[in-house]
C-alpha cells in the first residue's frame, strides 16, 4: 500500500493550521458528506456497528483527515497529537459511529510506532487508519485486570529464534473482529520480565469467544492462546519491554480516548435535556438540579481533559496523574446515566431503549481502563505521598 498516494492532495497543511482552522474544516467536510456517511436506520448489530467503523475510518483516511497527526513515515501526513483528538471530537459530536471503538486506534497505532520496527509500522498503521483492519489489545487476564503485572500467559523461545505463545486473556474488546493483536507475555519474573509482541489472529492455535454483557453486546472476548508461534520480528520492543509499553499507553488512552467519550457523554447530555422537555409535566427543582449536577460533572472532566490534552500537544510527560482524569471520567459517566434514569422513570427500567443500553453499560466505567479503587490508590501513594496503607 502506497504511504500517499500519488496525485494526493491534503485539506490543509498539517504544520501550519491551527486547532481552531483544523475542527471547522473537518466539520464542514463531515457535515458536507453526512449522508453518505450517517449510520444505518434499521440495524443496531454490533456487526453493523463494526461496519460502520470501517466505512467511517476509510472515508476519513481516503479524505486525508485520518492521516492528520501521525508521522508522515507511518503513512501520515504529520502535524501535532492533538488533530486527532478534535477530528475524534468532529465524530462523537454527529455520533457517526460509536466514539470509544473508534478511539482505540490512540491506544494500538502509537504503540506500533514507538516500538515495532520502521518497516513493520510503515506496512501496517495504514490497514488499522483506513479502517481495512480492526486490532485488538491482549492485555487482561483472569486475575490479572487492575493488576497487569500479574499477567501469566508466558511466552517461551525456540531455537530458531521464534517464540511459542501458551495462556488465557479476557475482556479483549472487538477481539473477534481483530485481524491483529498487540499481546502483552510473560518472558521471564517481574515487571521486567514482560514482552510485547504483535500477532496475527489468524495464526493457528488462537481461540477467541465472546463474552455477552449485561447490556446485551458481545463487544468483549476472552482469547485463548495454545501453542501459538509468534515470529522474533513480531516482537515489540525488545524482551523485558512489555512493562514501559503498557505504561506508555496511559498517556493517549487517557488523554485521546478520554476526550473522544466526553464529547460523546455530552450528546446524550443533550438527549436528556431533549427528553426532559418532552415530558407533559414541568420539570421540577429536584429534575433541575439533577441535570445541572451531571452537566457539572461533564463539565468538570471536559476541563480536566483539556488540560491533559494541552500538556501532551506540548512534548509533557503524563505519568500517575491521569489517574484523576480516569476518575472524573468514571465518575461523570455514572452521573449522567443516573440522572437519565432518575428524571425519565421509568426509561431504564421498563423500556427497552438506547437509555436502558447505555445505563447498564456505564456500570462498567469504573471497572474498565483500571478500577476506581486501584486508581485512587495510585492518586494516594504517588500523588499525594500517603503511603502504601
Amino acid at each position: 500500500m502506497a504511504l500517499v498516494p500519488e496525485g494526493f492532495v491534503p485539506p490543509v497543511d498539517a504544520e501550519t493550521v491551527t486547532v481552531e482552522e483544523f475542527r471547522a474544516a473537518a466539520g464542514a467536510w463531515l457535515d458536507e458528506h453526512a449522508a453518505e456517511l450517517a449510520k444505518p436506520l434499521d440495524d443496531h448489530s454490533l456487526d453493523a456497528e463494526i461496519t460502520q467503523l470501517s466505512r467511517i475510518r476509510r472515508a476519513l483516511h481516503d479524505a486525508g483527515w485520518m492521516r492528520y497527526g501521525w508521522p508522515v513515515e507511518a503513512g501520515g501526513l504529520g502535524g501535532p497529537d492533538i488533530l486527532r483528538a478534535v477530528l475524534g471530537e468532529q465524530i462523537a459530536e454527529r455520533d457517526l459511529t460509536d466514539a470509544t471503538n473508534f478511539s482505540l486506534v490512540e491506544v494500538l497505532a502509537p504503540t506500533m510506532i514507538s516500538y515495532a520496527a520502521p518497516e513493520l509500522a510503515a506496512e501496517m498503521l495504514p490497514l488499522l487508519l483506513s479502517g481495512r483492519e480492526h486490532w485488538c489489545q491482549g492485555f487482561s487476564e483472569p486475575g490479572s485486570g487492575s493488576d497487569l503485572a500479574s499477567l501469566n500467559t508466558r511466552a517461551t523461545r525456540r531455537e530458531n529464534g521464534d517464540w511459542v505463545v501458551n495462556g488465557q486473556k479476557v475482556w479483549t474488546s472487538l477481539a473477534q473482529y481483530a485481524r491483529r493483536c498487540v499481546l502483552l507475555t510473560r518472558t521471564a519474573p517481574g515487571h521486567g520480565g514482560i514482552t510485547a509482541f504483535f500477532v496475527d489472529m489468524d495464526t493457528p492455535g488462537i481461540t477467541v469467544r465472546p463474552l455477552r454483557t449485561m447490556h446485551g453486546i458481545d463487544e468483549f472476548a476472552e482469547v485463548f492462546f495454545d501453542d501459538v508461534v509468534v515470529p522474533n520480528e513480531r516482537m515489540l520492543g525488545g524482551p523485558g519491554d512489555g512493562w514501559r509499553l503498557a505504561n506508555d499507553l496511559l498517556p493517549y488512552e487517557r488523554s485521546t480516548c478520554f476526550w473522544h467519550r466526553i464529547t460523546y457523554l455530552y450528546t446524550r447530555l443533550d438527549l436528556l435535556l431533549a427528553d426532559v422537555e418532552k415530558e407533559e409535566t414541568e420539570p421540577t427543582a429536584t429534575t433541575d438540579a439533577a441535570l445541572g449536577a451531571a452537566y457539572l460533572a461533564l463539565h468538570t472532566i471536559r476541563s480536566r481533559s483539556r488540560d491533559t490534552q494541552r500538556r501532551l500537544a506540548a512534548g509533557e510527560h503524563l505519568g500517575p496523574e491521569t489517574s484523576v482524569d480516569k476518575i472524573l471520567l468514571a465518575t461523570a459517566d455514572q452521573k449522567l446515566f443516573d440522572t437519565a434514569r432518575d428524571v425519565l422513570p421509568g426509561a431504564v427500567e421498563l423500556t427497552d431503549t438506547h437509555w436502558r443500553t447505555e445505563y447498564l453499560y456505564s456500570r462498567a466505567a469504573t471497572i474498565y481502563g483500571g478500577t476506581a479503587e486501584i486508581q485512587r490508590n495510585i492518586v494516594a501513594r504517588r500523588l499525594l505521598d500517603l503511603g502504601r496503607e
